[in-house]
C-alpha cells in the first residue's frame, strides 16, 4: 500500500495559498512508493495551529503518514491513525504543542527562517521610518504643513551607524535582521538560548538569556528588536521595568509574538516621550481592537501581522525546505527545523 502525504495548504488568504506550480512541484518530487493527496477545501493560515480543519482534511489525514499544513490542531491530530511526521508552513508552533502531540513520537518540523528575509526588510524599513523622522513628515504632509523645526531642532534624526541594536533571538530571523542593520553600520548584539553555538553573521557579539545580562544589554540598546519564539520563558519578557532600562529615545520593534511585550507599558513610554517610538507587526490580541491606545500614537508604526508577506519568495523557500525534509524523512536522516517539543520551538 502506498505511503500517503496529505497537503493541506489551500489557504483562504491568497498570498499563503499553495500555487498550482507549487502543487506540481510537490507531486513531481514524490519519492517512489508515495501518493500525494492535496486538500482543496480552504484552510486557515493565520496563527500556528489550525484548530478548525475542513471535513476533507479530517478524512484525508486518517491514513496519512505525513502531513503538511499551517500547523495542526487537536481535532486533526486525533483523526490521524498512521501519522509519523508533521510539517508546518508556519514558523510559530506554540498553540500546536498540545499535550497529545508533545507526548507522541510524531516528528514535527516548522518553517522557522523561511519568512526571515521579508521580515528583516520590514524591520529595516520600520527603523529607518522612525530614525529619519518619516512619521513626522507624514503628519506634516497630511496637514499641508512645511516645518523644518522638528527635524533640525528636535533631536529626532539619527544615523543607523550611530545606533546599538539588541536583537532578542539570534536564530534564522535574528540573523537576517542583524545582517541588514549591520550593513548600515549598526552595532548589533544578539541574545540566544545557547550562546556557545557562536556568533552568527551580522552580530558583533552574542550573550545568553541570563536576566542580568539582558538588563545590562537593554541599558545600551538604542534599538530593541524582538525576534524570538513565544515560549513560557519569553512571554512578557519585556515589561515595564525592562522598557525603563532602555536609553531615552530608544526604538522598540516586535516581529515575534505579541505576548513577549507589555503593550500598555510601551504605550506609556512612547506617549510620555521617553521612547522615540515603536514598530509593531504582532499584538497580544489580533486583530488589534479599535480601542487600543497603540492606534493613537503617530510614533508607533502598526502593521497587521504582515511582515512575512512575500508572494514569490515564500513558496520558493518553503518548498525547498519541505521537499528536502521529505527526502530526509524517507531516508531516515535528520530533519531540518525539527521542533524541540519540550523547549517549545
Amino acid at each position: 500500500m502506498p505511503r500517503l502525504l496529505v497537503v493541506d495548504l489551500a489557504s483562504s488568504s491568497r498570498n499563503w495559498a499553495l500555487p498550482p506550480e507549487g502543487e506540481r512541484r510537490i507531486r513531481d518530487s514524490a519519492p517512489e512508493g508515495w501518493d500525494v493527496r492535496v486538500v482543496s477545501a480552504p484552510t486557515v493560515s493565520d496563527g500556528d495551529g489550525n484548530a478548525r480543519p475542513s471535513d476533507e482534511a479530517m478524512e484525508a489525514i486518517a491514513s496519512a503518514e505525513a502531513y503538511v499544513g499551517f500547523g495542526i490542531g487537536r481535532p486533526l491530530f486525533a483523526a490521524a491513525r498512521s501519522l509519523r511526521w508533521i510539517h508546518s508552513a508556519a514558523a510559530g508552533v506554540g498553540s500546536a504543542l498540545f499535550p497529545e502531540l508533545v507526548r507522541s513520537d510524531v516528528l514535527f518540523t516548522n518553517s522557522a527562517g523561511v519568512h526571515a528575509v521579508p521580515i528583516a526588510e520590514h524591520v529595516a524599513g520600520g527603523v529607518l521610518y522612525l530614525i529619519r523622522g518619516f512619521d513626522i513628515a507624514v503628519d506634516q504632509h497630511r496637514a499641508g504643513r512645511w516645518d523644518k523645526a522638528p527635524f533640525v531642532n528636535g533631536g529626532v534624526i539619527r544615523e543607523l551607524g550611530e545606533c546599538r541594536v539588541l536583537i532578542v533571538g539570534a536564530g534564522g530571523l535574528g540573523v537576517e535582521i542583524a545582517r541588514r542593520l549591520a550593513c548600515f553600520g549598526a552595532q548589533v548584539t544578539g541574545i540566544r538560548r545557547r550562546p556557545e553555538l557562536g556568533v552568527p553573521s551580522g552580530f558583533e557579539r552574542v550573550i545568553g538569556p541570563d536576566p542580568a545580562e539582558l538588563e545590562r544589554a537593554l541599558g545600551e540598546a538604542d534599538i530593541l528588536v524582538l525576534a524570538a519564539p513565544q515560549t513560557s520563558g519569553t512571554e512578557r519578557l519585556i515589561g515595564r521595568e525592562r522598557l525603563a532600562r532602555l536609553p531615552a529615545g530608544a526604538i522598540v520593534v516586535n516581529v515575534a509574538r505579541g505576548a513577549l511585550l507589555d503593550e500598555e507599558a510601551l504605550a506609556d513610554a512612547v506617549e510620555d516621550g521617553r521612547l522615540r517610538g515603536a514598530v509593531l507587526d504582532v499584538f497580544g490580541e489580533e486583530p488589534l481592537p479599535p480601542t487600543s491606545r497603540l492606534w493613537r500614537s503617530p510614533s508607533i508604526l502598526l502593521t497587521p501581522h504582515v511582515s512575512a508577506v512575500s508572494p514569490g519568495g515564500f513558496w520558493r523557500r518553503e518548498l525547498d525546505l519541505f521537499i528536502d525534509n521529505w527526502r530526509r524523512f524517507v531516508r531516515g536522516g535528520p530533519l531540518r527545523n525539527l521542533v524541540d517539543k519540550q523547549a517549545g520551538y
